[in-house]
């Protein structure tokens, strides 16, 4: 079943922006207003031109952004350079052909752009376990014809069986894994092990690997490094670190022990690369 709010089937280009919504976004884009602090302003402006998704192009890949309630697409939309500096690093030790493996793929802003690199003969698994983002994700790899990239529809978590996802407020990219009493409804989503996910998908090693599962992420990394053969390891690392107060062991630390070295860090990201 379809969510309710997603107009899905319309072919994409049916909410490209209108005359005014081109030019706010062109003049956010160009401009100091591409920032986070001025992005929701902008998004209720444009949504004043006319409410709805808008149609666009982002990174090489086709995206109906729903702005309004989504940080992760807003930043997209409004954003030429948004996550730049990590993808770059992805592009870089992702070859073609390469594979790349996105854990907690939202609406697949890394995912589209990596298949891009990657060409109709490498491989992409996007991890998205939300049931509205999944939708939105499928709906632009389809807009995209990205059909090198593998859809999983569950939480990549440390074994298989079902986790209580939850979003906080209106941002549903911020939808995060329950590990203590819900603070409001919940969604019993499937979870599986990423070592598990990898082999279902007949993947034998990783070029590059991004992880955003705000503040689980120790727990899908610490158990697969223990379990997974070395050969699977991903060269090549882009991790969250925004939320590590909530890691109950520090996978940075981990992962530096098994001798990944820093190569950046971002505001949001650590990046990681295996010599």
């Amino acid at each position: 079943m379809k969510p309710a709010n997603d107009p899905a089937p319309a072919p994409f280009g049916a909410f490209a922006p209108n005359a005014a919504q081109a030019a706010i976004i062109a003049l956010a884009q160009r401009s100091r207003l591409k920032r986070g602090a001025f992005r929701p302003m902008l998004s209720r402006l444009v949504n004043l031109m006319r409410g709805g998704p808008l149609d666009v192009p982002y990174q090489g890949a086709s995206f109906r952004f729903y702005h309004q309630a989504s940080a992760t697409e807003r930043g997209a939309l409004f954003n030429p350079d948004y996550n730049a500096e990590e993808l770059d690093f992805l592009r870089a030790h992702t070859p073609a052909g390469g594979v790349f493996v996105d854990v907690g793929a939202n609406v697949g802003t890394y995912a589209l752009a990596l298949a891009r690199q990657v060409g109709a003969q490498g491989k992409v698994i996007a991890i998205e376990p939300h049931p509205v983002t999944h939708a939105r994700l499928k709906f632009n790899r389809e807009a995209s014809g990205a059909t090198q990239v593998t859809l999983v529809a569950a939480a990549a978590g440390p074994a298989d069986g079902e986790l209580l996802i939850e979003t906080d407020g209106d941002n549903l990219g911020a939808s995060h894994i329950v590990t203590g009493q819900p603070a409001g409804h919940a969604l019993r989503v499937p979870a599986l092990r990423l070592q598990r996910i990898l082999d279902e998908a007949g993947v034998p090693q990783i070029d590059a690997l991004k992880i955003d599962v705000e503040g689980f992420e120790d727990r899908v990394l610490t158990g697969f490094f223990k379990q997974a053969p070395a050969s699977l390891w991903p060269r090549a690392v882009v991790i969250e670190h925004l939320s590590r107060d909530e890691w109950l062991e520090d996978c940075l630390a981990d992962m530096r022990a098994r001798g990944y070295v820093e190569a950046g860090k971002t505001r949001s990201n650590t990046l990681l690369l295996k010599p």
